[in-house]
């Protein structure tokens, strides 16, 4: 099959990634009550009912990280992933749950502290596999990103080809829909019935992309989009609480879901390869780092400022503030101490390499002695300007 160049980073994509963050800063600033102290519909009259789909953000984020997890990890092995994995995700993660446990702790008007023993176990970004309480709320996602990454960790294990690409997508298709039916925790925890649609289609895309277009492929997305359209009701209830669901109309969300595929859809073809603008890379970087700490911070700042300040203020200056400590944490934290992760965990496994592996080798026996070639006649040599390059 005929390979097309995928090309350097992709500046739609990291546009497409800022606009989810941004989606989600405003369901969490703009639609929910708690921060207000009560529903937001008087607060933000036109804004509110927009701001209500912002959970959204995150099935967009998960359509993006399978087109870009897959684009990752072609041409690598599993240690290289792992480096750039931990180096990529730890140092602004922890970065911000140190600086939000510092912010709640000071002002626990609107979240409650966390105990020593919650804030270690959120350090390993595992605590969502043991039932340990998330610093802030927003890490729920973290752990289903790093199921995602297990997923194709066991696919790098087999190659990671078009072949194997295409053999994911139709298993993790069949267990997603079979998982609701088998009500097996395992299955259900790895299916994730309710993201699969969503990192399915991201790496269907990407094939596209590397690989151009098929009927296959296609047929991939499409059912894609069906199912994911499947879990959208239980997800605004579960995002908006019942009351406020069942008077929100359900179309946008599907609306919203098929223009996120839409758009997908032109970067993997290339449509928007002509979109070079440098800020867009720069506001990609600061997405992490935005999502991890706007949460239970701008909230305690909204909820701490909300009868001083006029609530359009506030809202345009928390998103402000957390856009520049995203900045921060990015220049100051992400950068030199991913670059500082990838060299030591890159030198521990060269360590690996070079000191367990050969031990387990046998030595190779010497190879048996050439019988030395009798030396041609003087007239037989070959000229030294006649010789090919094989002979030299």
């Amino acid at each position: 099959m005929t390979e097309r160049r995928s090309g350097s980073r992709l500046a739609a994509l990291d546009g497409l990634r800022l606009l989810a963050a941004l989606m989600v800063v405003s369901y969490h600033y703009v639609a929910l009550a708690r921060p207000w102290g009560h529903a937001t519909d008087t607060i933000f009259p036109t804004l509110h009912t927009a701001a209500q789909y912002g959970w959204l953000g995150v099935e967009v984020f998960f359509l993006i990280s399978g087109f870009v997890i897959c684009m990752s990890v072609w041409g690598r092995t599993v240690g290289e992933f792992a480096v750039s994995r931990l180096s990529r995700l730890f140092p602004a993660y922890w970065a911000g749950v140190l600086l939000t446990t510092v912010v709640v702790k000071a002002w626990p008007e609107f979240a409650s502290p966390r105990g020593w023993d919650t804030l270690i176990t959120n350090l390993t970004m595992l605590q969502g596999g043991n039932n340990t309480p998330d610093v802030d709320p927003v890490y729920w996602t973290l752990f289903v990103e790093l199921k995602f990454y297990l997923i194709v960790v066991v696919v790098m294990l087999f190659g990671v080809t078009y072949r194997n690409c295409l053999i994911l997508c139709g298993v993790w298709t069949v267990a997603a829909a079979l998982a609701p039916v088998l009500n097996t925790p395992l299955v259900t925890q790895f299916a994730m019935p309710e993201y699969a649609p969503f990192f399915i289609a991201g790496i269907a895309f990407y094939l596209m992309r590397r690989h151009r277009p098929n009927a296959v492929l296609w047929a991939i997305v499409i059912l894609q989009l069906l199912l994911a359209q499947r879990y959208l009701d239980y997800r605004q209830t579960s995002s908006l609480g019942k009351a406020a669901a069942d008077t929100l109309p359900g179309w946008p969300a599907h609306v919203i879901v098929i223009a996120a595929f839409a758009l997908i859809g032109a970067i993997a073809l290339g449509a928007c390869d002509r979109i070079q603008w440098k800020w867009l890379t720069t506001a990609g970087a600061l997405t992490y780092p935005l999502y991890l700490i706007h949460m239970n911070i701008g909230m305690t700042l909204i909820h701490h400022y909300r009868d001083q300040i006029p609530a359009p203020v506030l809202v345009a200056s928390v998103t402000a503030l957390m856009l520049a400590s995203a900045w921060l944490i990015h220049r100051l934290v992400e950068r030199p101490l991913g670059k500082w992760l990838r060299t030591t965990m890159r030198r521990g496994i060269d360590d690996v390499r070079q000191h367990v592996t050969p031990r387990h080798r046998h030595p190779r026996p010497p190879a048996p002695p050439t019988p030395t070639a009798p030396r041609p006649a003087e007239d037989d040599r070959t000229p030294p300007h006649a010789r090919t390059f094989e002979s030299v």
